[in-house]
């Protein structure tokens, strides 16, 4: 039978301790260098001398005290689950603060190896590590390794292994002085506990000094022990005791008699080389900190990321959309022909999923491009420092310093969901400020929101896109916090906040492949999304627009009206050498290989591909083929050819006739129909309408709604820009309707999957419920407000849409100095209350 253990990574943030996971397991887990990216424990394996290893990936966390969300999951596992190893990972460049956690699991009595990771960030600080003498000290084996570059896996795997075969527990043991008369009195009374919970009773009794929860609940739960609120009331008076003859608490100084080992420790362990010569990390920092530089440093970013994404990003489209279009005729000559005015119904469903699909795949070079970006945000270190550039203003809002990467992973850049964000928000301490970034993180840009921002930019604000996508960036970051203050003042009222603590790793150079792979990996999630829920939403809102279907009496008149185009068609072809094609067997036929070559040719690439299309047709049917391409000096050809042209945009318009009387007696189309009286005021028709509706089940479904809404005909190849443009135009649709569009969707309700996951984190439905009805009566009055003012004072889009980015940050603004102020006065007030808001280095 095979060998099995289990062997826990634990280590602080940004050690390398995922890297260092993906190394050993080989599994894929994302790694970012920025605090608090692993929020749950990840699962791998690997085989290593013939045994199976089942390796965890803890959170990062910086000790075992149960304080935070990551703490208590990490030393839960621990606890309960008991692994054969623990592997601690620690930067090695400062020891001097990782060592603590160490200690923390020699305590636990935990079989450990020590990983001193990222030996070459410590080597370049001029650190040299003596890791034997530092392995004899602590008891335990000390690896070095360097993750990132894939250096000291089988050295770490075979230390795993020799420690996994060491026999018992080998619990460290530190001189805690004054404390040690306590520890001994409750070692004595927590033998039993100590026993069923295999813990070194040492440790049990000073978590119970220190007044630990999770300690004094697993007292409680022990079978048979009926002294538990005996033994907890007795380490109270003894916590008591001590606090008043030492004058601190017992928690307090067994920090800091960790930290005099630590330092006793690393004596003659570490050489320093470093002279007195300025960090890198450091030189940088001092100009990306800066209080006056680091918010341009950041709008600049921000700014630069659209540029160089949605803006050059774009000009990809000319290359991708033809792929698509191919695809596209690809798909419509495998299904069944297309009829004279009705399809049958497999080809009208399956081009319909082909036309929602392309409209979205046709913006994933953007995504790719901005995945990369965000990885090299991530990758380099400066991620970490925009959420300490951001700590004091979201603490102003209601909001917390870890609050930062729940919003960046909604898409503060554009390149979240609002899914993983909303999970994210489970490892604030504070629950005020949990709730609130719960319902901040929809208002940011997530990447579902982006096709629609790019659509109504490509039609309405072709010359200003770059400037309207920095408001839209910016803005909605404004309308979050604006929103949180809201919400903090009112509804969530009265609940307490914490203090915010963070470490800024040093700066890295991204690795090429990694950036490349997570933009890969990224953009697939994306693509699956589009092969899924999209299609699924694509496929209610085809039954909700093609039931109950037209009236009889509609139904027949378009139908006399294609006969009638057929009979003048025939009667224009008496006497043509081609009169014989025009009956009735051939009427159908013609009109598709018509339709299919116009379509050809408007696909084909260049000369080139243009021949092979006429090459192509000609072998498909060489009797229609003097039909689209006339014979030089043929004249009946020619006049066949514009009699064939006409019948054409006859059927066309008869089709495009049927198709709108479908769509507005459709259930969609009467729902649409219906809220135009209140949506009205915003400028949305029915057509709108039915696309937000269609939103709430995946934001992308709007574009993909608006993409069969305003659907190609048979013969057409032009994008959804041309084709909406065109029509919407044409219809008086403007620049403001396209920022009354915008306001509302950045405003709008999460999506169905968003919803969920707010029901999961708040545990309630009324919380569910208000995430959907609050943004959406304040999306629909900013947008009619918007909308209203602007038509009646003749603003365009983009005046406007400065005059509400303005407005908002004037308000911001304002809001922010009052906050500042209030924060100031309860700190120097007697009984007041410190402010936590700042973040520390």
């Amino acid at each position: 039978m095979t060998e099995q253990i289990k062997v826990a990574l634990a280590g602080q943030q940004n050690a390398g301790k995922s890297t260092l996971f993906n190394l050993l397991t080989g599994a894929r887990q994302h790694v970012a260098n920025y605090p608090g990216v692993t929020v749950d424990k990840k699962y791998g394996s690997y085989k290593f001398e013939g045994t199976a290893v089942t390796a965890v990936d803890l959170p990062g966390t910086y000790s075992l005290t149960s304080f935070s969300l990551e703490e208590r999951v990490a030393r839960d596992f621990l606890i309960t689950e008991r692994p054969d190893v623990a592997v601690n990972v620690v930067d090695a460049s400062n020891l001097r603060r990782s060592l603590h956690l160490t200690i923390q699991l020699l305590e636990m009595g935990f079989k450990s190896v020590l990983v001193l990771n990222m030996m070459d960030i410590a080597s370049r600080h001029g650190l040299s590590i003596h890791g034997e003498e530092l392995a004899r000290r602590l008891g335990l084996s000390v690896v070095e390794t360097i993750g990132s570059k894939g250096i000291g896996r089988d050295h770490l795997r075979r230390a795993i292994m020799e420690e996994a075969r060491c026999a018992g527990m080998r619990p460290a043991t530190i001189d805690y002085a004054t404390l040690e008369p306590m520890i001994a009195d409750l070692c004595l009374m927590l033998r039993d506990p100590a026993r069923e919970w295999q813990l070194p009773a040492r440790w049990l009794a000073i978590k119970l000094l220190e007044k630990d929860e999770q300690a004094q609940a697993l007292i409680k739960q022990s079978a048979g022990f009926e002294w538990a609120d005996d033994v907890i009331k007795k380490a109270g008076q003894l916590a008591q005791s001590f606090e008043q003859s030492e004058g601190m608490s017992p928690s307090d100084y067994v920090i800091f008699m960790r930290d005099r080992h630590v330092a006793d420790l690393l004596e003659g362990c570490i050489a320093s080389e470093q002279s007195e010569k300025e960090s890198v990390t450091s030189k940088i920092d001092r100009f990306v900190l800066n209080r006056w530089a680091a918010p341009v440093v950041l709008i600049f970013t921000v700014y630069m990321i659209y540029q160089i994404s949605i803006v050059w990003g774009y000009q990809l489209t000319n290359i991708t959309w033809p792929i698509l279009a191919k695809f596209r005729e690809i798909v419509a000559n495998l299904l069944p022909n297309a009829g004279f005015l009705e399809d049958p119904y497999t080809r009208s469903m399956g081009l319909w999923l082909v036309d929602s699909a392309n409209t979205l795949l046709n913006y994933v070079p953007i995504f790719i491009i901005l995945f990369a970006l965000i990885a090299i945000l991530e990758d380099s270190g400066y991620m970490a420092r925009i959420a300490f550039i951001l700590d004091k203003v979201l603490h102003r809002f209601g909001l917390h310093g870890q609050s930062t990467l729940p919003l960046i992973l909604g898409g503060v850049f554009a390149g979240g969901c609002a899914v993983p964000g909303i999970m994210a928000t489970k490892g604030i301490p504070d629950n005020r400020a949990r709730m609130a970034t719960i319902f901040a993180v929809p208002f940011m840009n997530c990447l579902a929101k982006v096709p629609l921002y790019t659509l109504l930019l490509g039609i309405f604000f072709v010359e200003d896109r770059p400037l309207m996508m920095f408001y839209i960036s910016t803005m909605t970051v404004i309308f979050a916090l604006l929103v949180s203050k809201l919400l903090t003042v009112t509804v969530l009222n009265g609940h307490e906040t914490s203090p915010f603590v963070m470490e800024l790793p040093a700066y890295h150079m991204p690795g090429a492949l990694a950036v490349m792979r997570r933009s890969f990996e990224r953009t697939w999630i994306y693509i699956k999304k589009v092969g899924t829920i999209v299609v699924a939403v694509a496929v209610v809102v085809f039954a909700l627009l093609q039931f109950p279907g037209l009236p009889d009496d509609r139904m027949q008149r378009h139908e006399a009206n294609g006969i009638k185009a057929i009979k003048a068609f025939k009667k224009s072809m008496k006497g043509n050498a081609y009169e014989i094609l025009s009956g009735n067997d051939n009427i159908i036929p013609l009109v598709n290989y018509y339709s299919d070559y116009k379509r050809a040719k408007l696909n084909a690439g260049g000369a080139a591909g243009s021949k092979a299309v006429d090459k192509a047709f000609l072998a498909r049917n060489a009797d229609f083929y003097p039909f689209v391409t006339p014979p030089k000096g043929d004249g009946d050809a020619k006049k066949a050819g514009r009699n064939l042209k006409k019948l054409v945009s006859a059927r066309k318009s008869i089709r495009r006739e049927m198709k709108e009387e479908r769509i507005t007696s459709s259930v969609l189309g009467m729902i649409g129909h219906g809220l135009e009286p209140v949506t009205q005021f915003a400028g949305f028709d029915w057509k709108i309408n039915v696309a937000l509706l269609s939103s709430f089940a995946a934001r992308e479904s709007s574009v993909a709604t608006l993409g069969v809404l305003f659907q190609q005909d048979e013969d057409q190849n032009a994008t959804l820009e041309d084709r909406m443009g065109a029509e919407t135009k044409a219809g008086g649709a403007t620049s403001l309707l396209a920022v009354s569009m915008i306001l509302f969707f950045a405003l709008y309700p999460p999506c169905l999957a968003t919803t969920v996951m707010v029901k999961v984190q708040t545990g309630s439905y009324k919380w569910m419920l208000f995430s959907i009805l609050f943004p959406t009566a304040l999306g629909l009055g900013v947008s009619s407000l918007v909308y209203t003012i602007g038509k009646a004072v003749a603003l365009g889009g983009i005046e406007m849409m400065t005059i509400v980015y303005l407005s908002a940050l004037a308000l911001l603004i304002v809001v922010g100095f009052y906050s500042g102020r209030q924060e100031r006065a309860l700190s120097m007030a007697p009984e007041g209350r410190t402010s936590t808001g700042a973040g520390a280095g």
